[in-house]
């Protein structure tokens, strides 16, 4: 969908932002909306114009111009992968180190780029959250988690099922796997799982996700590696936040660079398996079935071929 704006005429938001003047409106069926790119001098502005969906003073906010690269908060609103177009500004932020949120297939996640150590340490402080809790990582395919990860554990012809087999029904999907490090993931994302600080150093973990959102893979196709990832929480309080807008509104005050508005979500996470032991364990029950050959507590049994 990308290349076929660029065949038409539109810029890429790749290029310099500041020799860009204007885009031609884009209608949509139901709701219009207008982007903008607009440039003057040295300073970059993108400038999002989109109807509220709901008149609410919050929305309404949202729906006026508000980004310099300076400092303000950019908001871009994207229904659906034909919007992709409009993601390209997001993933450049990435690449500069930007802390944002996009959508997933269960609800809104704060990324940033896994290879910048400073965009970590802001997407710490942004969400208050200690050094120690571990993150996850949102990956565009399996070859992203061979990568990062030693990968998903295969049968051994002594009644071990072939778990990478069954993974790949499952992905992209809303699961976390937590799955063995690879020497390729810095250490500081490291140590998901269900061991204690005191094996953290000999057992490095870390939560692997490939979602199945438009939106979410059309930012994850772009970038150069996985992003790191953490779920949008109340700031005060241990509740999911699903309106995007609401994200927009409590975040930007704390430092947050963009929002990617796919929509309100519901509070359904995603359902958390750990990998790293014999029968894969489940560790929370979310938005993704609990499969055959996982094991919960009480469970009797490993599942066999």
């Amino acid at each position: 969908m990308i290349a076929n704006v660029k065949s038409s005429g539109y810029p890429s938001a790749a290029s310099s932002l500041s020799s860009v003047r204007s885009l031609a409106p884009i209608r949509f069926p139901s709701l219009p909306r207008t982007v903008r790119f607009d440039g003057s001098g040295t300073s970059r502005r993108l400038q999002v114009l989109a109807m509220a969906v709901k008149r609410s003073p919050k929305r309404l906010k949202y729906s006026a111009p508000r980004f310099t690269k300076e400092g303000s908060l950019l908001y871009v609103k994207a229904e659906s992968e034909e919007d992709a177009w409009k993601l390209e500004p997001i993933v450049d932020l990435l690449k500069e180190g930007a802390v944002g949120v996009i959508p997933t297939d269960t609800v809104y996640a704060i990324v940033c780029d896994l290879k910048n150590p400073s965009a970590i340490e802001r997407m710490r402080r942004i969400k208050n959250i200690e050094p120690s809790k571990p993150l996850s990582i949102l990956c565009h395919s399996f070859r992203d988690i061979d990568k990062y990860t030693t990968g998903f554990p295969c049968g051994d012809g002594q009644g071990h099922s072939n778990i990478f087999r069954m993974v790949k029904h499952c992905l992209p999907g809303p699961y976390t796997f937590i799955l063995t490090a690879s020497k390729e993931l810095p250490k500081q994302y490291i140590g998901y799982g269900t061991t204690t600080a005191k094996h953290a150093a000999s057992r490095k973990n870390v939560g692997v996700r490939i979602p199945d959102d438009a939106i979410c893979q059309a930012v994850l196709e772009k970038t150069d590696a996985p992003l790191i990832s953490t779920s949008v929480k109340c700031l005060k309080e241990n509740e999911w936040l699903l309106d995007p807008v609401v994200i927009a509104d409590i975040y930007g005050k704390e430092g947050l660079d963009f929002v990617v508005d796919g929509g309100v979500r519901v509070a359904d996470p995603s359902t958390v398996v750990d990998m790293t032991i014999t029968p894969p364990k489940l560790l929370r029950q979310g938005k993704g079935a609990k499969l055959p050959w996982m094991v919960a507590e009480g469970d009797d049994g490993p599942p066999t071929e």
